[in-house]
């Protein structure tokens, strides 16, 4: 396997190290718009000469399908924002390239009800193209991070093993990660957290999607492996219109644990305007808000060492067992800052988001993973994927319901 990863920020330069261990791949070229951000990247590969770099245009659907067939990639790993995702997935289609990404296509409100109902939903302009895919035989896997990803393959995990009925598949993610030194310091991109938070957030509930107000519901999730309680609020993501298009469950939903602090920083965003991406003219410049708040924030690449905590993304489960006696289950991954560090050079929520889609590439090389078409993780078995996550030297763990009321 040829390898494009599209994308040397955070999570790209995450992936070099962890897929650097790994046999399954022939060379990864890592491209950015940026050269030096590229080769920085290939450097944490420690001169293993299957790593290599390019500057490229992300947003050129041409220059990226040129760039695949030169370097005779057979997939591109789209590791940059959602902005840039349908410039990328086509390309690879142009090129005859399998695709994989961790954040889908962006959403549209509802012009007219968009806390009522969705308008053009995450993901819905890849699906539009299944067809295409499936008429070349080309495999597009998309949402294949830890959120969505890993999440959606717990799903599949307990449909298939846990639950004879689901009535509920809950995601919710949470941390008491700090960072020492900023009053506000996102440990994710500030671009895409603006996205996801600030759009209405998406619940699949009888048999179909509606929109809700954005931080609605709250709840306190207790969180495993210390991180303890953690207020989660509703949230758009990629999960709520993944799992049921392959798993049979009443309500879905996705919850995040912002903190008050957090919430307040994006509903001030949001007043203020500078959480558009639309741009607006300054003086004899044009520039997009969202993209100088970006560029006022640190790099979340940069804060490993400031960091001091653990995050924990999961997926709670309730319905019925297989032996027909109701059920909840919390099947979860943690990450301590500490040793993705100093195993890793990489802080815990970006190498989090990198390992899975590397453990993914590594089952469709193997061809354990296989099929054409636009498919998310829910369309693979679950067992091969968590028992190789464990080879990977990153355990998962699941919590049942009457330890979690213990708790």
């Amino acid at each position: 396997m040829r390898i494009l990863l599209v994308g040397a920020g955070g999570v790209g330069s995450a992936v070099v190290p962890i897929a650097a261990r790994r046999k399954f791949f022939e060379h990864v070229v890592v491209a950015d718009s940026k050269q030096d951000r590229a080769a920085q990247a290939v450097a944490k590969a420690g001169g293993d000469p299957r790593f290599s770099s390019i500057q490229l245009d992300a947003s050129n659907r041409a220059e990226v399908a040129a760039a695949l067939r030169e370097h005779r990639c057979d997939v591109l790993f789209n590791a940059v924002d959602p902005r840039f995702t349908m410039s990328l997935f086509e390309a690879a289609l142009d090129a005859g390239a399998h695709y994989l990404d961790m954040a889908m296509s962006l959403s549209r409100p509802h012009p007219a009800e968009p806390y009522r109902k969705p308008g053009v939903k995450l993901g819905d302009e890849q699906f539009a193209l299944d067809g295409e895919w499936r008429a070349k035989g080309r495999l597009a896997l998309v949402g294949m991070g830890v959120e969505p990803g890993l999440a959606d393959i717990f799903a599949r995990y307990a449909a298939d093993h846990l639950f004879s009925r689901i009535d509920e598949v809950g995601i919710r993610d949470g941390s008491n990660l700090v960072v020492e030194g900023y009053e506000f310091a996102p440990t994710f991109s500030i671009w895409t957290t603006i996205e996801e938070c600030l759009n209405p957030p998406v619940v699949w509930e009888d048999g179909d999607w509606h929109t809700t107000e954005p931080f609605s519901e709250p709840e306190i999730f207790d969180f495993p492996e210390g991180i303890g309680p953690v207020e989660c609020v509703n949230v758009e993501h990629e999960e709520v219109l993944l799992v049921p298009r392959w798993i049979d469950a009443r309500r879905v939903t996705f919850k995040y644990g912002l903190g008050q602090e957090f919430i307040g920083v994006l509903k001030t965003l949001r007043k203020l305007g500078l959480d558009t991406a639309e741009k607006v003219r300054v003086g004899a410049a044009e520039i997009a808000p969202r993209d100088l708040v970006a560029a006022r924030l640190p790099d979340p690449a940069t804060l490993g060492s400031r960091m001091r905590g653990k995050t924990c993304a999961g997926t709670w489960v309730k319905g019925v067992g297989v032996d027909g006696a109701p059920r909840e289950v919390y099947l979860y991954h943690v990450v301590d800052n500490e040793w993705s560090m100093a195993e890793y050079g990489s802080q815990a929520v970006v190498w989090q988001t990198a390992i899975h889609p590397v453990v993914a590439l590594e089952l469709v090389a193997s061809g354990v993973w296989s099929g054409s078409g636009v498919l998310g993780p829910e369309a693979f078995d679950a067992v091969p994927f968590l028992t190789m996550l464990e080879e990977y030297g990153s355990p998962w763990g699941m919590r049942e319901h009457s330890l979690m009321r213990a708790a």
